[in-house]
């Protein structure tokens, strides 16, 4: 192994220390990564800024704010009140109804605002009909990320690698090529967490939901519920070193984490962390100066002081959304690109037009638009390409691939298959799925080169894998939202989510080299 090779390993091994560790956002891990890399010449400035102008991220970064457009339609609401009904205590039949169309709408929109919409509604909606909300919100969580799987844009992941893959040269992915092994991901999926969440998922519910709600809703007071982000600026110091009311214009009733509840007695010495769920008591400015907040992942409670869209603004973001999907997926026709030859009719040129259309129409706050990207997610894909092409730069990549092929020597393609959504799983669980599979991509590119094998069955395998995070809470920001609803138990996802990991890995090594064979 060359000098360069053993440089750049070590790098990656403190990059992947300090993301497992959480001590620093995953986008500023990466770009300090992608720094060292050009500081030790194994990067050029080009190499190391190419990420950043890649249609994939910039995708990624229009497709937020199409999410917050249809999330501000209320269109989501409405179909959610449609699929939960009025009475009933049978928790595998209302899953059954509602689990299957928050996937389909996961497809086609990113997870973080579908689950920040219907967490707090189904939970309401749970201490109502007076049923355990933890059957239901990990349930949701994990709906979503199946659906995810099934489609180009399903999550930022999909769009990552079909990014990588372009750079390297390859045809990218079509918009529905991954649900050929996704859609069987999400059935066989859906199918265990009806049947088994009966069994695995705690059966759990807050006692005092309807005497705390009742006692919040006195005058202009309100409890509301907030899921603390990352962005959050007091994360790390003790939260009695900070005057929340004063700052924030609330009182901090409960902070609960993991499953556990503190008042404020039990506070002292407590510190701020991501995923923290917050009870508070706030007046009717709260929601309007806080509810768009990046502070905050989720902020529920008195939603009827949110301003309503009107009902053509709202089929006209619902007709938008729809001309999106259908145009990028006829734009992948040969007869078409041959009609438009100066035109490429892809997802980034409908996420593009829909993005301006609905920010002159005002769907989302055109003035605000800054607040509903995730820039971290968009600085990790963007050294995500940075991180992949050091890896290559530098022998890493061909090294790890030599290793990996001299233990499976006998075994072929088909358990290598195997080892690389074990990997990238592994590392989309203790840190993030971007990040997990900007590492998987130049090993996999690598080892599909020294065996002499087409590599796309390795790709579709590190999308696959890096989407099935289900073990975790950590590992997946939907996941992080409803343990802060839902006051889940670490323990909770490990039990419940590890035979969907395993599902998942059966499922993608029996079917990818089917589909795309090696």
């Amino acid at each position: 192994m060359s000098a360069s090779a053993i440089f750049a390993l070590c790098i990656l091994a403190m990059l992947i220390v300090a993301l497992i560790r959480d001590r620093m956002r995953p986008g500023i891990a990466m770009l300090t990564g992608s720094v060292i890399f050009l500081c030790a010449g194994i990067l050029t400035p080009k190499e190391m800024l190419e990420g950043f102008s890649n249609k994939g991220m910039i995708t990624v970064a229009l497709l937020y704010l199409v999410s917050e457009g249809i999330r501000r339609s209320n269109i989501l609401e409405k179909i959610l009140h449609v699929l939960l009904p009025k009475k009933g205590k049978n928790v595998r039949k209302i899953q059954a109804r509602m689990l299957p169309v928050v996937a389909g709408i996961s497809a086609f929109l990113n997870n973080t605002p579908v689950v920040v919409i219907f967490a707090p509604m189904i939970k309401r909606w749970a201490d109502k009909v007076g049923m355990p909300a933890t059957k239901f919100l990990i349930p949701l969580s994990y709906a979503t990320i199946l659906g995810g799987m099934c489609t180009l844009i399903g999550t930022s992941t999909n769009l990552v690698v079909h990014g990588m893959i372009i750079n390297a040269d390859f045809e990218g992915f079509t918009m529905f090529e991954l649900g050929k092994v996704g859609v069987f991901i999400a059935i066989a999926g859906l199918i265990y967490i009806i049947v088994a969440g009966k069994w695995l998922l705690p059966n759990r519910r807050e006692e005092d939901a309807e005497s705390a709600e009742d006692e919040a809703h006195t005058g202009r007071y309100h409890h509301y519920e907030v899921i603390l982000s990352a962005r959050f600026p007091a994360i790390g110091k003790r939260i009695n070193e900070i005057d929340f009311r004063r700052k924030f214009g609330a009182s901090i009733m409960e902070v609960r984490r993991h499953g556990e509840v503190f008042i404020m007695k039990d506070m002292r010495g407590k510190r701020y962390k991501e995923g923290d769920s917050l009870l508070l008591m706030a007046d009717d400015n709260f929601r309007k100066n806080w509810g768009d907040s990046s502070f905050f992942l989720l902020v529920s409670g008195n939603e009827g002081k949110e301003e309503k869209m009107s009902p053509l603004k709202r089929w006209i973001s619902f007709t938008l959304l729809v001309l999106m999907v259908v145009g990028a997926t006829v734009g992948e026709i040969p007869s078409v690109r041959e009609a438009f030859p100066k035109v490429h009719l892809d997802m980034f040129f409908f996420a593009s037009v829909v993005t301006v259309v609905m920010a002159w129409m005002n769907i989302f706050p055109a003035r605000k638009y800054t607040k509903y990207i995730s820039w971290d997610i968009v600085i990790t894909i963007a050294s995500a390409f940075a991180i992949s092409k050091a890896m290559i730069n530098s022998g890493v990549a061909d090294a790890i691939a030599e290793f990996a092929i001299g233990l499976t020597d006998s075994y072929g393609p088909y358990i290598l298959l195997a080892v690389i959504f074990i990997i990238t799983n592994l590392f989309t669980e203790l840190m993030t799925n971007n990040a997990a599979a900007a590492l998987a991509f130049p090993i996999s590119l690598s080892i599909a080169q020294h065996l002499g094998v087409d590599p796309t069955p390795f790709f579709v395998t590190i999308c696959m894998a890096a989407s099935s995070s289900f073990c975790t809470p950590i590992g997946y920001q939907t996941n992080l939202i409803v343990q802060g609803v839902g006051g889940y138990k670490f323990i909770d996802f490990i039990r419940f989510g590890l035979p969907l990991n395993i599902i998942s890995l059966i499922i993608s090594v029996t079917l990818i080299p089917i589909f795309w064979p090696f």
